[in-house]
């Protein structure tokens, strides 16, 4: 691998303190709005799911109350 040439010889906190800092000081702002746009996104498909289902539970909640109506109706 090529990568492993590149740190030979370092000491170990080069390799795993600095690099990565490194790396979150260039990125950081990409990272953050990654971040972000997935946890909005899944917030969103929580919400729409929650009211999905509650819409659900209440067409089938007043559906199944009436009793003029039946199943083989629809």
């Amino acid at each position: 691998m090529a990568g492993k040439g590149i740190f030979t010889g370092l000491p170990w906190w080069v390799t795993w303190v600095v690099v990565p800092v490194i790396l979150i000081v260039v990125f950081g702002g990409l990272i953050a709005t990654a971040l972000g746009f997935l946890i909005g996104l899944l917030f969103k498909v929580l919400i729409a799911a929650a009211l999905i289902a509650g819409a659900i539970y209440l067409v089938r909640r007043f559906a199944g109350s009436s009793s003029s109506s039946s199943k083989s109706d629809w």
